[in-house]
């Protein structure tokens, strides 16, 4: 029997309409699928199982992402992943982000018995939004270049962030670094570098620490700038690695706010305040400088330069410390200068000089408690004495007529300018 024309037309379009509902279910399903592509640029997989391994955990997720021939995106989905075994390097080589999209999303490393929670060997890496915590060694690994952390909260780790001397092009960003017992570690400085927005908060031994055994030979200085260090041992450590820090908050430090050894440290427009120690401490620093940093609250120096060269104190003011600065043992070859500081009621001495030789000019020392200025000699068991000489130039804590009055009994009469 021949159909009519109507009816040829009316198969044809129910056909057709079959063929297009099926292709919309097989791309959804494509797409819902781990390893599928987003359109054409990226590769997502889903985390859905917060178990170590199986299908929708993360593991399974950074296998397929590693065979991505595309930019790829883990989305993790679950509210807790708990690992027991090492996951695999992260090795994209058409970069990759790491998204929690289930807020407070956390990887749980208590059962991790070795390793990096998360080791990042490929470049062009981010992560942002994730929760790390309790891990018995770093949280991240990085040893590779253009990485950013942003928005996450690294916990309860031996180190929050290790950086290996590989990296560079490294942004962590408004993430929280808690009860660890080192922040972020920088084994150099690294090119394009910068930590900026995090918060420190009771870190064992130190929030940031970057320190290697000899001078940093690149010239890529860390910039360290608006962070918030509270209740750590030290909020900084900076020992011959090129680092800029400027523009944080130090609150509460156990030992110090700052400690800076060796050369490289740039320590400027900081505030620090509260402490049972110091503020600031150079030891044994090379040519660092310290400008133009607040400092109050605290109950000993608020900044000590000892065994130090070169180093510029400038254009700080400290208030309402146990005692303002404090110069010892430097090199009298190469002095520490102090210039344009301000100290205001100490409650012992404004500024102490032991065994060195400062140059100190227009500075300033107001309603110390008990002497402006403290010279005074070195004199070790069984070795020979350290001569105090300060070189003093414009200071308003007495003229020369009467700096006698305010030197310790003990010292020489330190050099006077008058110009």
């Amino acid at each position: 029997m021949r159909l009519s024309r109507r009816s040829t037309v009316a198969i044809g379009v129910f056909v057709l309409l079959a063929i297009a509902v099926a292709a919309g279910g097989w791309y959804e399903t494509r797409k819902a699928a781990p390893g599928a592509r987003a359109g054409d640029s990226s590769v997502v997989a889903n985390v859905t199982n917060g178990a170590d391994r199986g299908p929708g955990t993360l593991r399974e997720a950074l296998f397929i992402v590693a065979a991505a021939e595309h930019p790829a995106v883990i989305s993790i989905q679950t509210k807790s992943i708990a690992l027991e075994t090492a996951l695999p390097p992260i090795v994209t080589a058409h970069g990759l982000k790491i998204v929690a999209t289930t807020a407070g999303a956390e990887i749980d490393a208590k059962g991790l018995q070795s390793g990096a929670v998360l080791d990042i060997a490929g470049a062009d890496t981010s992560i942002e939004g994730l929760t790390i915590r309790n891990c018995m060694n770093a949280g991240i690994l990085l040893r590779a270049s253009q990485f950013r952390l942003h928005s996450s909260t690294v916990d309860s780790c031996d180190v929050g962030v290790e950086v290996a001397e590989n990296a560079s092009d490294v942004l962590l960003e408004l993430n929280h670094f808690t009860n660890n017992r080192v922040g972020v570690r920088f084994a150099a400085s690294a090119r394009n570098t910068s930590l900026v927005k995090n918060e420190f908060i009771a870190n064992k031994d130190a929030g940031l620490w970057a320190v290697r055994s000899a001078p940093d030979s690149g010239s890529n200085a860390l910039g360290v700038r608006e962070n918030k260090f509270t209740e750590s041992s030290i909020g900084m450590v900076i020992g011959n690695v090129s680092v800029i820090a400027e523009r944080n908050e130090l609150i509460n430090a156990r030992e110090a706010a700052i400690h800076v050894v060796g050369s490289g440290a740039q320590v400027r427009s900081n505030r620090i305040s509260g402490g049972a120690s110091m503020g600031i401490v150079a030891e044994n620093a090379k040519a660092a400088i310290i400008d133009d940093n607040e400092i109050d609250g605290l109950a000993a120096y608020g900044i000590m330069v000892r065994g130090s060269s070169n180093t510029l104190v400038r254009n700080n003011r400290v208030h309402n410390c146990g005692y303002g600065m404090a110069f010892v043992l430097g090199d009298p070859q190469n002095p520490t200068t102090a210039v344009e500081n301000t100290v205001i009621e100490p409650k012992f001495n404004g500024i102490d000089v032991v065994g060195d030789s400062p140059i100190l000019r227009r500075n300033r020392v107001l309603r110390p408690r008990a002497l402006a200025l403290h010279v005074e000699d070195f004199q070790p068991p069984g070795g020979q004495k350290i001569t105090a000489k300060p070189f003093l130039d414009n200071n308003a804590f007495g003229s020369a007529a009467d700096a006698s009055a305010v030197v310790g009994q003990s010292a020489p009469k330190p050099s006077v300018s008058k110009q």
